[in-house]
Protein backbone atom coordinates (compact mmCIF):
# COMPACT_ATOMS: atom_id res chain seq x y z
CA UNK A 1 0.00 0.00 0.00
CA UNK A 2 2.53 2.16 -0.88
CA UNK A 3 2.02 3.54 -3.09
CA UNK A 4 2.04 25.47 -9.16
CA UNK A 5 3.47 25.08 -12.65
CA UNK A 6 6.15 22.44 -12.40
CA UNK A 7 9.74 23.65 -12.14
CA UNK A 8 11.68 20.94 -13.93
CA UNK A 9 15.11 20.62 -12.32
CA UNK A 10 18.06 19.48 -14.39
CA UNK A 11 20.89 17.67 -12.58
CA UNK A 12 24.40 19.02 -12.43
CA UNK A 13 25.65 15.46 -12.84
CA UNK A 14 24.21 11.98 -12.59
CA UNK A 15 26.24 10.57 -9.74
CA UNK A 16 26.70 6.90 -8.93
CA UNK A 17 28.53 4.63 -6.54
CA UNK A 18 31.30 2.05 -6.93
CA UNK A 19 29.77 -1.24 -5.85
CA UNK A 20 30.87 -3.39 -2.95
CA UNK A 21 28.80 -6.31 -1.80
CA UNK A 22 28.40 -9.07 0.75
CA UNK A 23 28.08 -11.40 -2.24
CA UNK A 24 29.61 -11.52 -5.71
CA UNK A 25 27.87 -9.30 -8.25
CA UNK A 26 28.16 -8.27 -11.87
CA UNK A 27 29.30 -4.70 -12.62
CA UNK A 28 26.47 -2.19 -12.74
CA UNK A 29 25.84 -0.83 -16.23
CA UNK A 30 23.74 2.16 -15.12
CA UNK A 31 26.35 4.30 -13.35
CA UNK A 32 28.13 7.48 -14.37
CA UNK A 33 29.98 10.23 -12.44
CA UNK A 34 30.93 7.75 -9.63
CA UNK A 35 30.50 8.92 -6.03
CA UNK A 36 29.83 7.24 -2.71
CA UNK A 37 29.47 3.51 -2.17
CA UNK A 38 26.73 0.89 -2.09
CA UNK A 39 26.61 -2.53 -0.46
CA UNK A 40 24.10 -5.36 -0.60
CA UNK A 41 23.39 -7.46 2.47
CA UNK A 42 21.32 -10.42 3.59
CA UNK A 43 20.12 -11.43 7.03
CA UNK A 44 22.16 -14.56 7.93
CA UNK A 45 19.14 -16.90 7.97
CA UNK A 46 17.29 -15.39 5.02
CA UNK A 47 16.03 -17.79 2.37
CA UNK A 48 18.24 -18.09 -0.68
CA UNK A 49 15.50 -19.09 -3.09
CA UNK A 50 12.08 -17.71 -3.95
CA UNK A 51 9.07 -19.62 -2.64
CA UNK A 52 5.53 -19.16 -3.99
CA UNK A 53 4.31 -18.91 -0.39
CA UNK A 54 6.10 -15.60 0.25
CA UNK A 55 5.75 -14.11 -3.22
CA UNK A 56 7.41 -10.70 -3.58
CA UNK A 57 8.61 -10.64 0.07
CA UNK A 58 11.07 -13.54 -0.21
CA UNK A 59 14.56 -12.79 1.14
CA UNK A 60 15.70 -9.61 2.94
CA UNK A 61 13.92 -6.24 2.80
CA UNK A 62 15.27 -3.15 4.57
CA UNK A 63 12.62 -0.55 5.37
CA UNK A 64 14.08 2.11 7.67
CA UNK A 65 17.32 3.65 8.93
CA UNK A 66 18.19 6.21 11.59
CA UNK A 67 20.84 8.90 12.08
CA UNK A 68 23.09 6.42 13.91
CA UNK A 69 23.30 4.16 10.85
CA UNK A 70 21.09 1.37 12.20
CA UNK A 71 18.75 -0.34 9.71
CA UNK A 72 15.56 -2.33 10.33
CA UNK A 73 13.47 -4.56 8.14
CA UNK A 74 12.38 -8.14 7.75
CA UNK A 75 13.50 -11.37 6.17
CA UNK A 76 11.83 -14.65 5.36
CA UNK A 77 13.64 -17.84 6.32
CA UNK A 78 13.67 -21.09 4.33
CA UNK A 79 10.36 -22.09 5.97
CA UNK A 80 8.71 -18.84 4.79
CA UNK A 81 8.54 -17.41 8.30
CA UNK A 82 9.11 -13.61 8.40
CA UNK A 83 11.32 -12.21 11.18
CA UNK A 84 12.25 -8.65 12.07
CA UNK A 85 15.88 -7.63 11.99
CA UNK A 86 18.11 -4.86 13.27
CA UNK A 87 21.36 -4.28 11.40
CA UNK A 88 23.72 -2.17 13.49
CA UNK A 89 25.96 0.54 12.06
CA UNK A 90 28.81 -1.98 12.33
CA UNK A 91 26.96 -4.56 10.23
CA UNK A 92 25.87 -6.92 13.04
CA UNK A 93 22.46 -8.56 12.57
CA UNK A 94 19.96 -9.06 15.41
CA UNK A 95 16.90 -11.14 14.52
CA UNK A 96 13.69 -10.88 16.56
CA UNK A 97 10.07 -12.00 16.72
CA UNK A 98 7.36 -9.92 18.36
CA UNK A 99 5.53 -11.72 21.18
CA UNK A 100 2.52 -13.54 19.73
CA UNK A 101 3.81 -13.57 16.14
CA UNK A 102 2.79 -16.60 14.11
CA UNK A 103 5.68 -18.90 13.24
CA UNK A 104 3.93 -21.54 11.16
CA UNK A 105 5.93 -22.92 8.24
CA UNK A 106 4.84 -21.82 4.74
CA UNK A 107 2.20 -19.45 6.17
CA UNK A 108 4.07 -16.12 5.74
CA UNK A 109 2.95 -14.91 9.18
CA UNK A 110 5.51 -13.36 11.53
CA UNK A 111 7.18 -10.03 12.21
CA UNK A 112 8.04 -6.98 10.08
CA UNK A 113 10.00 -3.97 11.43
CA UNK A 114 9.39 -0.71 9.56
CA UNK A 115 11.09 2.17 11.35
CA UNK A 116 13.66 2.98 14.02
CA UNK A 117 14.18 6.28 15.80
CA UNK A 118 17.52 7.74 16.87
CA UNK A 119 17.16 6.17 20.33
CA UNK A 120 16.97 2.70 18.81
CA UNK A 121 13.24 2.19 19.43
CA UNK A 122 11.68 0.10 16.64
CA UNK A 123 8.09 0.00 15.39
CA UNK A 124 6.39 -2.53 13.15
CA UNK A 125 3.66 -5.12 12.85
CA UNK A 126 3.19 -8.84 13.24
CA UNK A 127 0.63 -11.37 12.13
CA UNK A 128 -0.50 -13.92 14.68
CA UNK A 129 -1.43 -17.58 14.15
CA UNK A 130 -4.99 -16.48 13.29
CA UNK A 131 -3.63 -14.15 10.59
CA UNK A 132 -4.68 -11.05 12.53
CA UNK A 133 -2.38 -8.00 12.55
CA UNK A 134 -0.99 -6.22 15.61
CA UNK A 135 1.43 -3.29 15.90
CA UNK A 136 4.44 -3.36 18.19
CA UNK A 137 7.08 -1.12 19.69
CA UNK A 138 10.42 -2.80 20.50
CA UNK A 139 12.71 -1.07 22.99
CA UNK A 140 16.53 -1.36 22.90
CA UNK A 141 16.54 -3.81 25.81
CA UNK A 142 14.32 -6.20 23.87
CA UNK A 143 11.01 -5.48 25.64
CA UNK A 144 7.81 -4.81 23.69
CA UNK A 145 4.57 -2.88 23.77
CA UNK A 146 1.77 -4.32 21.63
CA UNK A 147 -0.54 -1.93 19.76
CA UNK A 148 -4.18 -2.75 19.02
CA UNK A 149 -6.34 0.18 17.95
CA UNK A 150 -9.73 0.20 19.76
CA UNK A 151 -11.66 0.16 16.46
CA UNK A 152 -9.61 -2.60 14.84
CA UNK A 153 -11.43 -5.69 13.65
CA UNK A 154 -10.56 -9.13 14.95
CA UNK A 155 -9.91 -11.87 12.44
CA UNK A 156 -7.81 -12.82 9.44
CA UNK A 157 -6.65 -9.81 7.42
CA UNK A 158 -7.88 -7.33 10.03
CA UNK A 159 -6.18 -5.57 12.94
CA UNK A 160 -3.48 -2.94 13.47
CA UNK A 161 -0.27 -2.17 11.57
CA UNK A 162 2.24 0.35 12.99
CA UNK A 163 4.40 2.14 10.42
CA UNK A 164 6.23 5.15 11.90
CA UNK A 165 7.82 6.34 15.16
CA UNK A 166 9.25 9.72 16.18
CA UNK A 167 11.88 10.78 18.70
CA UNK A 168 9.31 11.18 21.45
CA UNK A 169 8.09 7.60 20.98
CA UNK A 170 4.74 8.45 19.37
CA UNK A 171 3.74 5.97 16.67
CA UNK A 172 1.40 6.04 13.69
CA UNK A 173 -0.06 3.56 11.25
CA UNK A 174 -3.34 2.07 10.10
CA UNK A 175 -5.99 -0.34 11.26
CA UNK A 176 -8.72 -2.31 9.51
CA UNK A 177 -12.12 -2.35 11.16
CA UNK A 178 -14.57 -5.25 11.25
CA UNK A 179 -15.84 -4.29 7.79
CA UNK A 180 -12.34 -4.20 6.35
CA UNK A 181 -12.30 -0.40 6.05
CA UNK A 182 -8.87 1.22 6.55
CA UNK A 183 -8.28 4.05 9.03
CA UNK A 184 -5.17 5.92 10.13
CA UNK A 185 -4.15 6.25 13.76
CA UNK A 186 -1.63 7.99 15.97
CA UNK A 187 -0.57 6.64 19.37
CA UNK A 188 0.97 8.89 22.01
CA UNK A 189 4.05 7.78 23.98
CA UNK A 190 1.64 7.09 26.89
CA UNK A 191 -0.48 4.80 24.75
CA UNK A 192 -3.48 6.97 23.82
CA UNK A 193 -4.72 6.06 20.32
CA UNK A 194 -6.55 8.57 18.09
CA UNK A 195 -8.17 7.67 14.76
CA UNK A 196 -7.25 9.71 11.67
CA UNK A 197 -9.79 10.02 8.84
CA UNK A 198 -9.82 13.13 6.62
CA UNK A 199 -13.25 14.52 5.73
CA UNK A 200 -14.75 12.54 2.84
CA UNK A 201 -12.36 9.63 3.29
CA UNK A 202 -13.43 6.10 2.41
CA UNK A 203 -10.01 4.72 3.33
CA UNK A 204 -7.02 6.36 5.03
CA UNK A 205 -3.34 5.46 4.73
CA UNK A 206 -0.80 6.93 7.15
CA UNK A 207 2.22 6.17 5.01
CA UNK A 208 5.14 3.97 6.03
CA UNK A 209 8.44 4.60 7.86
CA UNK A 210 8.89 8.40 7.89
CA UNK A 211 5.38 9.87 8.05
CA UNK A 212 5.34 11.13 11.66
CA UNK A 213 7.81 13.89 12.47
CA UNK A 214 9.28 15.01 15.78
CA UNK A 215 6.61 17.65 16.49
CA UNK A 216 3.79 15.16 15.85
CA UNK A 217 2.75 16.22 12.35
CA UNK A 218 1.58 13.31 10.19
CA UNK A 219 1.17 12.79 6.46
CA UNK A 220 -0.35 10.16 4.22
CA UNK A 221 -3.12 9.81 1.67
CA UNK A 222 -6.78 8.83 1.45
CA UNK A 223 -9.36 7.79 -1.12
CA UNK A 224 -12.59 9.69 -1.61
CA UNK A 225 -16.05 8.41 -2.59
CA UNK A 226 -15.07 8.42 -6.28
CA UNK A 227 -11.92 6.37 -5.65
CA UNK A 228 -9.51 9.27 -6.21
CA UNK A 229 -6.48 9.54 -3.88
CA UNK A 230 -5.44 12.77 -2.17
CA UNK A 231 -2.57 13.67 0.14
CA UNK A 232 -3.18 14.94 3.65
CA UNK A 233 -1.26 16.52 6.51
CA UNK A 234 -2.45 16.43 10.13
CA UNK A 235 -0.99 18.93 12.60
CA UNK A 236 -0.28 18.08 16.27
CA UNK A 237 -3.62 19.63 17.31
CA UNK A 238 -5.52 17.29 15.01
CA UNK A 239 -6.39 19.63 12.12
CA UNK A 240 -6.29 17.75 8.81
CA UNK A 241 -5.69 19.45 5.45
CA UNK A 242 -6.02 17.67 2.11
CA UNK A 243 -3.79 18.56 -0.84
CA UNK A 244 -2.98 17.70 -4.46
CA UNK A 245 -0.21 19.00 -6.70
CA UNK A 246 -1.40 20.79 -9.86
CA UNK A 247 -2.47 18.33 -12.62
CA UNK A 248 -2.68 15.44 -10.14
CA UNK A 249 -5.19 12.71 -10.83
CA UNK A 250 -4.13 10.83 -7.70
CA UNK A 251 -1.74 11.89 -4.92
CA UNK A 252 0.37 9.71 -2.60
CA UNK A 253 2.17 11.55 0.21
CA UNK A 254 5.07 9.42 1.41
CA UNK A 255 7.23 11.25 4.01
CA UNK A 256 7.50 14.36 6.17
CA UNK A 257 10.54 15.93 7.84
CA UNK A 258 10.91 18.09 10.96
CA UNK A 259 10.27 21.29 9.00
CA UNK A 260 6.94 20.03 7.68
CA UNK A 261 8.27 19.44 4.15
CA UNK A 262 6.51 16.53 2.45
CA UNK A 263 7.56 14.39 -0.47
CA UNK A 264 5.59 11.87 -2.47
CA UNK A 265 4.33 11.25 -5.97
CA UNK A 266 1.25 11.63 -8.16
CA UNK A 267 0.01 10.54 -11.55
CA UNK A 268 -1.30 12.85 -14.26
CA UNK A 269 -3.97 12.52 -16.93
CA UNK A 270 -1.59 10.37 -19.00
CA UNK A 271 -1.07 8.04 -16.02
CA UNK A 272 2.58 9.13 -15.76
CA UNK A 273 4.07 9.38 -12.25
CA UNK A 274 5.96 12.45 -11.01
CA UNK A 275 7.68 13.28 -7.74
CA UNK A 276 6.76 16.30 -5.66
CA UNK A 277 7.99 18.36 -2.73
CA UNK A 278 5.47 20.33 -0.68
CA UNK A 279 6.62 23.12 1.62
CA UNK A 280 5.09 23.66 5.05
CA UNK A 281 3.23 26.62 3.51
CA UNK A 282 1.79 24.45 0.74
CA UNK A 283 3.94 25.39 -2.27
CA UNK A 284 4.77 22.53 -4.67
CA UNK A 285 7.88 21.64 -6.65
CA UNK A 286 7.28 18.85 -9.16
CA UNK A 287 10.17 16.81 -10.56
CA UNK A 288 11.10 13.87 -12.76
CA UNK A 289 14.35 11.90 -12.50
CA UNK A 290 16.49 12.19 -15.65
CA UNK A 291 16.47 8.88 -17.49
CA UNK A 292 13.14 7.66 -16.15
CA UNK A 293 10.54 6.19 -18.48
CA UNK A 294 7.59 8.44 -19.28
CA UNK A 295 5.37 5.54 -20.31
CA UNK A 296 1.96 5.22 -18.63
CA UNK A 297 2.22 3.71 -15.17
CA UNK A 298 5.90 4.57 -14.88
CA UNK A 299 7.99 7.54 -13.73
CA UNK A 300 9.42 8.57 -10.34
CA UNK A 301 8.23 7.80 -6.81
CA UNK A 302 10.00 9.50 -3.85
CA UNK A 303 9.47 7.67 -0.54
CA UNK A 304 11.48 9.66 2.02
CA UNK A 305 12.69 13.19 2.77
CA UNK A 306 15.37 13.92 5.36
CA UNK A 307 16.05 16.90 7.62
CA UNK A 308 17.90 18.78 4.86
CA UNK A 309 15.24 18.31 2.18
CA UNK A 310 16.96 15.50 0.29
CA UNK A 311 14.41 13.09 -1.17
CA UNK A 312 15.00 9.47 -2.10
CA UNK A 313 12.96 6.84 -3.89
CA UNK A 314 12.75 4.84 -7.09
CA UNK A 315 12.25 5.46 -10.77
CA UNK A 316 11.48 3.07 -13.63
CA UNK A 317 13.33 2.67 -16.91
CA UNK A 318 11.81 1.61 -20.25
CA UNK A 319 12.09 -2.05 -19.21
CA UNK A 320 10.02 -1.34 -16.05
CA UNK A 321 13.10 -2.07 -13.92
CA UNK A 322 13.57 -0.06 -10.69
CA UNK A 323 16.52 2.21 -9.92
CA UNK A 324 17.30 4.24 -6.81
CA UNK A 325 17.78 7.99 -6.69
CA UNK A 326 18.59 10.74 -4.22
CA UNK A 327 17.67 14.35 -4.98
CA UNK A 328 19.07 17.27 -2.99
CA UNK A 329 17.03 20.39 -2.29
CA UNK A 330 19.22 22.16 -4.88
CA UNK A 331 18.10 19.69 -7.56
CA UNK A 332 21.22 17.50 -7.84
CA UNK A 333 20.51 13.85 -8.56
CA UNK A 334 22.47 10.78 -7.51
CA UNK A 335 21.33 7.59 -9.24
CA UNK A 336 22.36 4.15 -8.02
CA UNK A 337 21.78 0.43 -8.42
CA UNK A 338 22.58 -2.20 -5.81
CA UNK A 339 25.09 -4.82 -6.97
CA UNK A 340 23.34 -7.87 -8.38
CA UNK A 341 20.08 -6.04 -9.07
CA UNK A 342 17.99 -7.55 -11.84
CA UNK A 343 17.15 -5.59 -14.97
CA UNK A 344 13.79 -7.10 -15.86
CA UNK A 345 10.32 -5.78 -15.18
CA UNK A 346 9.70 -5.49 -11.42
CA UNK A 347 13.36 -6.10 -10.64
CA UNK A 348 16.09 -3.64 -9.65
CA UNK A 349 16.74 -1.27 -6.76
CA UNK A 350 13.99 0.05 -4.50
CA UNK A 351 15.13 2.84 -2.16
CA UNK A 352 13.08 3.18 1.03
CA UNK A 353 14.40 5.79 3.51
CA UNK A 354 17.29 8.22 3.93
CA UNK A 355 18.78 9.53 7.17
CA UNK A 356 20.23 12.93 8.09
CA UNK A 357 23.58 11.96 6.53
CA UNK A 358 21.85 11.15 3.24
CA UNK A 359 22.49 7.41 3.56
CA UNK A 360 19.77 5.41 1.84
CA UNK A 361 18.51 1.94 2.67
CA UNK A 362 16.04 -0.29 0.87
CA UNK A 363 16.10 -3.53 -1.03
CA UNK A 364 16.88 -4.81 -4.47
CA UNK A 365 15.28 -7.60 -6.47
CA UNK A 366 17.73 -9.84 -8.31
CA UNK A 367 17.27 -11.70 -11.61
CA UNK A 368 15.64 -14.59 -9.70
CA UNK A 369 13.16 -12.19 -7.99
CA UNK A 370 14.81 -12.67 -4.59
CA UNK A 371 15.13 -9.63 -2.30
CA UNK A 372 18.37 -8.38 -0.73
CA UNK A 373 18.88 -5.37 1.51
CA UNK A 374 21.19 -2.51 0.54
CA UNK A 375 22.85 0.58 1.95
CA UNK A 376 23.96 3.50 -0.24
CA UNK A 377 26.22 6.13 1.29
CA UNK A 378 26.83 9.36 -0.67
Amino acid sequence: MRMQVAAWILPTCLFAAPAISDQAAEPDAHRSCPAGRIISFNAPLAAKVVSPACGSSCGTQAFGNNAEGAIVGSYTDENVVPHGFLRTAGGEFISFNAPGAGLGAQLDEGTVAYAINDFGVIVGQFEDSKLMFHGFVRFPGGTYSIIDAPGAGRGAGLGTLAWSINLQGATAGVYFDSNGAEHGFVRSPRGKITTIDPAGSTGTMVCEETCLNADGTITGFFSDATGVFHGFVRDPEGTISAFDPPTSQGTFAASINLFGEITGYFFDAKNEFHGFLRSREGAFTVFDVPGESDAPGQGAAPFSINLFGTATGEYFDSNSAMHGFSRTVAGRYDKFDAPGAGTGAGQGTRASTNNTEGAVTGWMVDANNLNHGFLWEP
